[in-house]
């Protein structure tokens, strides 16, 4: 089944999560148990049969070259991420209070329970589910709402966004919205929890997260904020084969940078600036270095999808999903697992859905599954939601403006485009770049973008236009607040609840 989702999330910080997720064949895949509950509800995926035959390196390889499609088939997702708090206090949501939002609308709209053990982590109501976890986050509720598909931004940002900001997403996001005020309850669309800090932040009763909050720690030192603090915007889009996935995946990676530097939306910390204009940028380069950062390899003349699988494949695993249960396997190969000699599953075989979960628990700043996932930017703002779509799509879904960026950034080193990824974070556009500075590229690559979507014939270019006035200014939305900091807040980050309010 493809599907276009739109979700709210919230990760132990909670956040509001709009997740327009496609081509997903196995989304809202779950057990029924009576009329009203939905146990082992995906994410995370798991098959019903019994593995007989072991999968081989093809077969994997197989997986990630079917997401490969005709022009005419090509989608946009998109994925937003909120934080939720409290209206009086401004603190976090806290489980209890996730439960009982799920618990009325349940009962109020007639919803589905998902359940894992005991707790209430989702609903769901024909092709459409409200999920409380989704990929990494330590806190989510996502509502995943089936709409028609999502064929160019006009449809997206009208259809899906402008009118479903109003309402929270729609009728269910209405819904959502409307438990939510009744219990003063908001959402905050930025890039890092702006005012508390780890130890103020729920915990989400999830068998993940407990085996993600025990592994962080080893790999990296800011792995723990980014499950916790953190919220983003990305994009999803498609490929038409090997070549294209691999000419997108490059022009992607190499001005992911200059996504980050735009969108950039995150510079506090506990009540203080911190230093960063994109924290959440900064806060990935030290989570877990085996699975983010810039892949140099997707340059090598040898590049495709048999050498995606093999990155992947040496980076450790997390869990493996089995009988409504996560198995811890941090760390482990999925090299053995293929083997069977898994030492948290000894004989036993992945499946396709194993790989596809295991997929899931890379971060790269630029992700390929059947599908590739711009993955730069912060959570921000309704107001640039369709922005960061529209960005993308005309860089990478028209010829002219994506070979003119593979052109454009040719001859850009490894250690260059290392430079920018590690700068951005700090000096965004002022990032100096060769001979001028990175605003100057980003001028360029505007241009580009802008040119790709009018020639889609779609009249999507006045989505570019709050990026258009970043470059025009020179100035990112981090700095925008930084000086209402200084200035009319008065040293405070509280009223950035109400200036980014949803």
């Amino acid at each position: 089944m493809k599907e276009t989702c739109v979700s709210f999330s919230s990760s132990s910080r909670y956040s509001a999560k709009i997740s327009q997720v496609l081509h997903l064949d196995n989304a809202g895949i779950g057990i029924r148990r009576g009329r009203r509950s939905i146990v082992a509800a995906s994410p995370p995926t798991e098959d019903a049969v019994v593995v007989t035959e072991p999968l081989t390196k093809e077969d994997l390889v197989g997986y990630l070259a079917s997401g490969c499609k005709p022009k005419e088939k090509w989608r946009i997702g998109t994925e937003h991420e909120k934080f939720g708090f409290e209206f009086g206090t401004l603190h976090p949501m806290k489980y209890e209070q996730i439960a009982e939002l799920l618990n009325s609308i349940a009962e109020r709209f007639d919803w589905e329970k998902v359940m894992e053990g005991d707790y209430i982590i989702g609903l769901k109501q024909k092709a459409s589910t409200l999920l409380s976890s989704r990929g990494n986050k330590a806190y989510h509720l996502n509502l995943a709402v089936s709409l028609s598909l999502v064929v160019h931004l006009l449809k997206l940002c009208i259809k899906l966004v402008l009118r479903l900001i109003h309402t929270y997403i729609s009728a269910a996001g209405g819904m959502v919205k409307a438990v939510a005020e009744e219990m003063g309850i908001g959402f905050l669309g930025i890039g890092f929890q702006p005012k508390w800090g780890l130890k103020d932040i729920p915990v989400m009763p999830k068998g993940r997260y407990e085996i993600m909050r025990n592994y962080m720690p080893k790999v990296g030192s800011l792995g723990l904020d980014m499950m916790f603090r953190t919220c983003t915007v990305q994009v999803n889009l498609d490929f038409s084969s090997e070549a294209d996935m691999i000419r997108k995946f490059r022009a992607g990676l190499a001005l992911q940078p200059i996504a980050t530097a735009l969108f950039a939306n995150s510079p506090f910390t506990e009540g203080k600036p911190n230093g960063y204009l994109s924290m959440r940028s900064h806060i990935w380069t030290d989570t877990d270095n085996n699975r983010a950062g810039m892949l140099p390899f997707v340059f090598d003349d040898s590049f495709g999808f048999e050498q995606y699988v093999d990155y992947a494949l040496d980076v450790p695993m997390y869990f493996v999903y089995r009988k409504k249960k996560y198995i811890d396997c941090a760390g482990m190969s999925f090299r053995d697992f293929l083997a069977g000699k898994l030492p948290c599953l000894p004989g036993e075989l992945p499946t396709l859905n194993d790989w596809e979960n295991h997929l899931t628990t890379i971060f790269p700043e630029v992700r390929l599954k059947r599908y590739l996932e711009m993955r730069g930017a912060d959570g921000g703002p309704w107001r640039r939601l369709c922005a960061l779509p529209a960005f993308w799509v005309g860089l990478l879904y028209d010829e002219d403006s994506l070979q003119n960026v593979l052109d454009m950034t040719a001859d850009w080193t490894t250690g260059e485009r290392q430079m920018l990824r590690n700068k951005v974070p700090k000096t965004g556009l002022k990032t100096p770049f060769r001979d001028g500075l990175l605003r100057h590229v980003a001028q360029d690559v505007l241009k580009l973008s802008k040119d790709g979507l009018e020639r889609r014939g779609f009249k999507e270019t006045g989505f570019l236009n709050e990026v258009a006035e970043v470059v025009r200014t020179g100035v990112t939305p981090a700095e925008k607040l930084l000086d209402m900091y200084h200035g009319k807040w008065r040293e405070s980050v509280d009223p950035v609840f109400e200036e980014l309010l949803y």
